[in-house]
């Protein structure tokens, strides 16, 4: 029971993410989805910093306690123990990531060494997703391969189209679309990872269902 508890968390981390990039945006009447990052919302002196950082720590432990959820659920399917422990480093690093600063601060030439290491967190945790995604997609039949390797490819797509604009933060340039290509890649994740848990829960309900090694 208590594993089954452990893999709601996957459940939790999915919807309290996508409910975070909903509702909190309403806090900054100047913030803007479409052009700018998700990051811009925790940035240091940002009125959305307040509410974002706790609920951004609850989503952290959420993330690794499912992580601990699938490697006791694991037995010994090799690929559901390597996305458990993909999992747990995503959630507890997550617990050391530093804000950025704002774009008009960063222009001016204010950023610091948090600059530098939300850089460093924000590529090791788009990898840790993208290895995630990558071993669970052996963890069951056919279909979920399929819908796996697609989200891969939103996530090469769409992590492009961020990379090409992202320069441009640090100069306070237009950035367009890098809110939105950001987020098409956050909900391929939320949502892959919701599928994921939902699958879980019903194999620990199906005991006989076959998980492919």
């Amino acid at each position: 029971m208590g594993r089954k508890y452990l893999l709601y968390c996957g459940l939790a981390a999915s919807l309290l993410y996508i409910g975070m990039n909903i509702f909190i945006p309403f806090l900054d009447k100047g913030y803007n989805w479409v052009t700018q990052t998700v990051s811009e919302l925790s940035a240091v002196d940002a009125p959305t910093r307040p509410l974002w950082f706790p609920v951004g720590i609850i989503y952290t432990l959420f993330v690794a306690s499912f992580g601990w959820g699938v490697f006791k659920s694991a037995g010994r399917k090799r690929f559901l123990r390597i996305v458990g422990v993909l999992l747990i480093i995503n959630g507890l690093i997550g617990l050391t990531w530093s804000p950025m600063h704002q774009r008009e601060v960063l222009a001016a030439g204010g950023g610091t060494f948090t600059d530098t290491w939300h850089i460093v967190m924000s590529i090791i945790t788009v990898m840790l997703m993208f290895l995630s995604i990558g071993f669970g997609a052996a963890a069951f039949g056919k279909g979920f391969r399929v819908y796996s390797i697609a989200t891969i490819i939103i996530f090469i797509v769409f992590g492009i189209l961020t990379f090409t604009e992202a320069p441009n933060i640090d100069k306070n340039l237009p950035t367009p679309y890098i809110g939105l290509w950001e987020r098409i890649n956050i909900a391929a994740f939320m949502i892959w990872l919701f599928v994921f848990s939902i699958d879980l829960l019903r194999l620990e309900k199906k005991p006989s269902l076959s998980i492919v090694k």
